[in-house]
């Protein structure tokens, strides 16, 4: 019988050397991240602004009047750039989540803050409102299943801490109970609506949230619309111009601004740079106030920063 012809020895393949190219994923630079993070800056500096700006203006509107004129100018201006972006409406859970978030948010936290403002100055009011941010990292690390990233927690008990600092250096101001009171209950509600919010931004854009939201909270307030009309119509052109610039800036383009940076960073890492709004707003009023920042407030600024700077620090 013919023997089949043994076959060639195969030469043995180098094992450092892969038959298939593998391609390693080279490091993903993410400009979303820089900008969400820019878009937070934005949010910041326009709520620093917003404290300072309220502080005069609840000497002459009521709380809820004072609300409703800041929602409405806000409510023109998104409706306007809403008409012609076309948006649709969200429907079911998602829209009944921005329906919500809205009247926590645009309705309730802005009642309260302008109560609160009433009684206690900005730079105060802003620290007793940065609670907010504790209570939002550990939020979405219980109910958003975002975890609790330890330099995020890290990052917001050093803010934490700097707010403290800031507030050692308020012992000159006069503590009203209720105003504090008032500024914690704005606090829970702004917590409680970034959560909700960061579950409606699954499923709808940014501006189309704020929007939704501006409008829920508009309508929530217009129990107030009878106070607002007799207060205006007694008011001073620097009132006008004052509700003009809330609607527009710290609550149109600054919640705009807000939920871009929560769609893309999340809710822990995004209240964390909240922190630095009680510093800012120091800043602010010392410049157009002409109030001077204690040394505490300056270390406690610079406490905050560094706070925010480790909440940026990735693994």
């Amino acid at each position: 019988m013919p023997t089949r012809p043994a076959r060639e020895p195969q030469p043995l393949s180098d094992p450092t050397e892969s038959p298939v190219p593998i391609e390693t994923p080279a490091p993903v630079d993410q400009p979303s991240n820089r900008l969400a993070l820019a878009m937070a800056g934005i949010t910041v500096l326009f709520w620093a602004s917003a404290f300072v700006v309220i502080r005069p203006l609840a000497g002459v509107l009521s709380p809820g009047g004072l609300a409703l004129g800041r929602l409405a100018v806000a409510a023109v201006a998104l409706t306007v750039f809403a008409l012609i972006r076309r948006f649709r409406i969200p429907r079911g859970r998602t829209l009944l989540l921005l329906i919500v978030y809205g009247v926590l948010w645009f309705g309730g936290y802005m009642v309260a803050l302008n109560a609160g403002e009433q009684h206690l100055d900005a730079g105060t009011a802003a620290l007793l409102v940065n609670v907010a941010p504790v209570l939002i990292t550990l939020g979405a690390g219980a109910f958003l299943r975002e975890g609790f990233p330890r330099w995020v927690i890290i990052g917001s008990v050093v803010s934490f801490g700097g707010v403290v600092v800031i507030s050692a250096g308020a012992g000159d101001h006069r503590i009203d109970a209720l105003g504090i009171v008032f500024c914690l209950t704005a606090a829970i509600l702004y917590a409680a609506a970034t959560l909700l919010l960061r579950v409606g931004l699954r499923t709808t854009q940014p501006l189309q949230a704020t929007w939704i939201g501006c409008l829920a909270g508009m309508i929530a307030c217009l129990p107030f619309a009878p106070s607002l009309v007799g207060e205006l119509s007694r008011a001073s052109a620097g009132v006008w111009l004052g509700v003009g610039y809330l609607g527009l800036f710290p609550t149109a383009v600054a919640f705009t601004t807000w939920a871009y940076a929560l769609s893309v960073m999340g809710a822990a890492r995004t209240g964390a740079t909240t922190y630095l709004v009680p510093a800012i707003t120091i800043v602010i009023s010392w410049i157009f106030l002409s109030e001077l920042p204690t040394v505490y407030g300056f270390i406690g600024g610079a406490v905050c920063l560094a706070g925010v700077a480790v909440t940026r620090i990735r693994r």
